[in-house]
């Protein structure tokens, strides 16, 4: 799986839906980024906390975009794989696997953003 193609499908699909549904997807885009701006948490632990949630709500869409927004607000690899970890622990078996995924999305972007 091309992670990185996968969040810019996902991203673009939501995107289509203000077609339809022009209010909500707003409304989740919105969201989206007043939640993951940086606060009293900063960001980077914020996109942690999403793609933990993620591996744990087994959307492997949301995973591939949360690994990208996690390493792009600056957190590391070694906290993208612990944040991992905890996902596991909280979701058990079924998350190790969708943490592998996520885990293989890490990978991808170290390859791609040196």
């Amino acid at each position: 799986m091309a992670h990185q193609e996968n969040c810019t499908d996902v991203m673009a699909e939501i995107w289509d839906l203000r077609g339809e549904l022009p209010g909500a997807a707003d409304a989740a885009f919105e969201l989206h980024r007043t939640a993951l701006t940086g606060g009293a948490l900063p960001r980077s632990s914020k996109a942690l906390m999403a793609l933990a949630i993620s591996i744990t709500s087994r959307c492997v869409g949301c995973i591939t975009c949360h690994v990208e927004g996690a390493l792009e607000s600056g957190a590391t690899p070694d906290q993208v794989h612990e944040a991992i970890g905890v996902a596991i622990l909280m979701g058990g078996g079924p998350s190790a696997t969708y943490g592998a995924e996520a885990a293989k999305a890490v990978q991808e972007y170290l390859r791609t953003h040196p």
